[in-house]
């Protein structure tokens, strides 16, 4: 019998090795996406390496608990989905990792951009987290955070860092409005030298259809991408009283994600959120943005004893999970490191992606001397000098400009009405939605968006 590859893998690393062998070239890249220089992906994973453990040599527990709960829910341990767009992936696309979630105990964050139902994830995962961005008029925004209360979402997470900077310097994958005939012709060179994921979506006889179906409307047809991105570029950005307001609709535990400043920290906690996350929406939104893991420990310090904290961005390990929660973060989100389980391997990818930060989670309390991963605290790490990064309070920005800098007004932020709106590049991943040109521009006819990372 030919030799055959063992579907199980021993690091986040060979399941990106194993989803680049496996996708069509241009939706492998929107997973990696970033933009400009592609610094803070880059910086997102360094840091955590930057971080060393201080392991103890006798003494260990032999039982270690790694339960905790977010927004009152009981998990298994501290890892949450981070909701992304999986479109062309895999043909379950969210479900599958729903499921998987589930099966390992722990909540789904389901995006607006998703390209399955809430419906349909929700009851695949009974702890699903929906997730938004401040896109459409106050009256969409209410059907959709009505419809996602009826299919019984537990949360809302409100997504409101996305900018989209232009170009990258590695190049963007193009993608189509729709998988029209001409795009499929245009995709096939692509695709046929990717036998399996041409043959899982052959199975289903159907295509990504690369639409966003919890942004449907009554009466209308669910939007495209290029709809969605369109919607939201004549949508004026939100300001502290619209997240007062998007709380308050809502009505239930809200988590406001996209936090790396402290002064924002303060304003979300005032504006009534239940949790924030700290995130730089997977490195795709503004190029240099600090490591999140840097940027946590003072966001942590400042509102940690009112608000839960998250954690989201670069955890590829069960290390650097035991690493944020002992800078202060009640859990992690992770984003790409499941869309690289699911696009090798399916629901069982992402399960085994999950057992993987389970086991490096354990071996990490372990090594440190403890019996639970809440007795974990900075004093298990060596945090080296320069590493934190304090945004938001003046002590960054004194330390690199001088005295004078610390007494320096920033300059006002454009009104909405003086603020030009960006033409798209190619698709983003982890964290945001894809980047298609506006409906006036035309359609660069490629690979199907895979990620959108909310």
């Amino acid at each position: 019998m030919p030799w055959k590859q063992n579907p199980w893998f021993e690091t986040v690393l060979e399941a990106q090795r194993r989803a680049k062998r496996r996708l069509p070239p241009s939706v492998y890249a929107a997973l990696v996406a970033g933009s400009e220089r592609g610094r803070t992906p880059e910086d997102n994973q360094k840091a955590f390496a930057e971080l060393q453990f201080a392991p103890h040599v006798a003494g260990h527990q032999t039982d270690r608990e790694l339960n905790t709960t977010v927004l009152g829910i009981p998990i298994s341990l501290p890892v949450l989905i981070s909701p992304t767009g999986v479109q062309a992936v895999h043909p379950e696309g969210e479900v599958a990792v729903a499921r998987a979630a589930a099966n390992r105990g722990t909540i789904m964050g389901l995006s607006s951009f998703a390209s399955k139902p809430v419906e349909e994830v929700a009851a695949a995962n009974p702890n699903t987290f929906f997730q938004m961005y401040w896109t459409g008029t106050r009256d969409q925004m209410v059907r959709r955070m009505e419809r996602a209360r009826a299919a019984g979402a537990k949360a809302l997470i409100a997504t409101l860092d996305w900018s989209f900077s232009i170009g990258r310097d590695w190049g963007s994958p193009a993608i189509p409005e729709k998988m029209t005939l001409k795009a499929m012709w245009d995709f096939a060179p692509e695709a046929i030298i990717r036998p399996r994921w041409l043959w899982a979506y052959g199975k289903t006889r159907h295509v990504p259809d690369l639409t966003t179906p919890n942004l449907q409307d009554p009466g209308r047809e669910a939007p495209t991408f290029f709809g969605a991105y369109y919607e939201w570029q004549q949508t004026p950005p939100p300001t502290w009283e619209d997240v007062a307001w998007l709380r308050e609709e809502w009505g239930g535990p809200f988590i406001l994600k996209g936090i790396t400043r402290v002064d924002d920290a303060k304003r979300a906690v005032d504006a009534g959120v239940s949790a924030i996350s700290v995130s730089n929406h997977g490195g795709n939104n503004l190029d240099t943005t600090p490591a999140t893991i840097r940027c946590l420990p003072a966001v942590a310090s400042a509102v940690g004893d009112q608000v839960e904290v998250l954690l989201d961005g670069g955890v590829r390990r069960g290390g650097d999970v035991a690493k944020a929660l002992a800078l202060g973060a009640r859990a992690v989100m992770i984003g790409r490191a499941y869309l690289w389980g699911l696009a090798a391997n399916g629901q069982a990818g992402v399960e085994n992606v999950l057992d993987l930060l389970r086991m490096g989670l354990d071996s990490a309390v372990l090594g440190l001397g403890h019996k639970s991963i809440h007795e974990l605290s900075r004093e298990d790490l060596f945090v080296p000098p320069g590493f934190e990064r304090h945004l938001g309070t003046g002590a960054d920005a004194a330390t690199s400009a001088g005295p004078a800098a610390a007494g320096r007004r920033p300059a006002a932020r454009p009104s909405a009405a003086g603020r030009s709106r960006r033409k798209p590049v190619a698709p983003a991943s982890a964290e945001a939605p894809t980047t298609p040109p506006a409906p006036d521009e035309p359609a660069p006819g490629s690979a199907p968006d895979p990620a959108a990372r909310p």
